[in-house]
């Protein structure tokens, strides 16, 4: 052995080859996760900071992505042959949100502001009124009065609790709505931001393009666009789809409220169609509130409201649903009841929404990936092993 070759054995020891890398990052990883699982609450506040100074932009961009299916229907459509077709677009776009949504407030916001004073004026008379229907139906019944008084004392507990935490509430919503009219400088950061993202759609993304191709190898890249290809497609079909059944199901609600006579028609029909938009649990959701409210100013009319709720939840699952969204996830109901449980308990309200989209297109990838490995064990996708390439099927000859 020459002097040069224990110099070599020596420095071999210093290379680091792939492996030897791969099992670094799972080691720090591991510590990361330790320290962060320690530290848990102290990283849950600065990230709820760090979301509180990007809430505009998170905002803005919430905005742009609702408002870029209907720019792009102009842009491709209305003023094809203009120069100005993006600015046109834009601008058309957020006049017709603005007009719809300041109709929409002096529809909704004054009726629902009075039915909400109504009933708060008049909740002692309801609750007479209620008292007074029990005690009729244990006579006229012969009815056992101790259990029934007994769930009506508790009924009526529980109603007075909930007047008057919304009676003190009262003070801290004026606050809220003081606080909403200090918080007017984001409002516009978020607005100008989702102008500025839907005018620079055509810059914004190429630049996202250029930087994923130039430090993610080019078949990856193409992979994971064609994700986000993918995935958008999902959000965007089920996103703007679940809007528009939602808007149908409330302003039918509306009408139907109107026809039975069912108190407070607008505040309710608002509940309905704004929990709707929660798949799955939605109509329940909604329903039940309306329900213990109706039961004190009218009995009868939840009975109604209650059918009434079943026959809508039945026509939106139906048939309006299928309609309007058609197959847009994918998925079969036992995974979307797993996504909204486990999306509303991780994120709340956005959690219910996002999390049926989300989980589809994890569900597709998922699949894709079974079936490629299926495939290269040469599976399909029954189960059975397929016949390899140049053997003879059973029955058959070969020459």
């Amino acid at each position: 052995m020459t002097e040069k070759e224990p110099e070599q054995v020596k420095r071999k020891w210093f290379v680091l080859d792939a492996r030897s890398i791969s099992n670094l990052l799972v080691v720090l990883i591991g510590i990361l996760f330790y320290v962060a699982l320690n530290n848990f609450g102290v990283i849950q506040v600065k990230l709820a900071s760090f979301l509180n100074v990007l809430a505009p932009f998170i905002t803005g961009f919430a905005i742009a992505y609702l408002l870029n299916t209907p720019m792009s229907f102009f842009e491709r459509k209305v003023y094809c042959k203009l120069k100005r077709r993006r600015a046109l677009s834009v601008l058309t776009v957020y006049l017709l949100a603005l007009v719809v949504l300041v109709i929409l407030l002096n529809l909704i916001i004054p009726q629902v502001a009075q039915s909400i004073v109504a009933l708060m004026g008049n909740m002692n008379t309801y609750m007479n009124n209620l008292n007074d229907l029990a005690q009729n139906l244990i006579d006229q019944f012969h009815l056992e009065g101790e259990g029934l008084n007994d769930l009506m004392v508790t009924y009526q507990d529980l109603l007075k609790k909930a007047t008057e935490m919304a009676s003190k509430a009262l003070p801290e919503i004026f606050n809220f709505g003081v606080a909403l009219g200090s918080g007017v400088i984001s409002a516009i950061t978020a607005l100008i931001s989702s102008i500025y993202m839907l005018a620079g759609k055509g810059r914004l993304v190429p630049q996202i393009k250029k930087i994923i191709y130039a430090f993610v190898p080019t078949r990856k890249a193409d992979r994971f666009l064609d994700i986000c290809r993918h995935a958008n497609g999902v959000f965007v079909g089920f996103i703007n789809g679940k809007l528009i059944d939602s808007a149908i199901i409330g302003v039918l609600c509306f009408v139907l409220n109107l026809i039975f006579r069912i108190p407070f028609p607008m505040l309710v029909a608002v509940v309905i169609g704004v929990t709707n938009i929660i798949p799955f649990f939605g109509p329940i959701i909604g329903a039940v509130p309306c329900i213990m409210i109706l039961l004190i100013v009218d009995p009868w009319a939840a009975l109604r409201f209650g059918i009434l709720v079943v026959a809508l939840q039945q026509f939106d699952g139906n048939i309006l649903g299928p309609k309007i969204l058609g197959d847009s996830t994918g998925l079969s109901a036992i995974w979307v009841l797993v996504a909204i449980v486990v999306g509303g308990g991780l994120f709340g309200f956005p959690g219910m929404l996002l999390g049926v989209p989300t989980f589809a297109v994890i569900y597709s990838l998922v699949g894709e990936l079974v079936n490629a490995k299926l495939k290269a064990r040469g599976i399909d996708g029954s189960g059975k092993r397929r016949e390899r390439e140049g053997e003879a099927t059973p029955g058959t000859k070969t020459e």
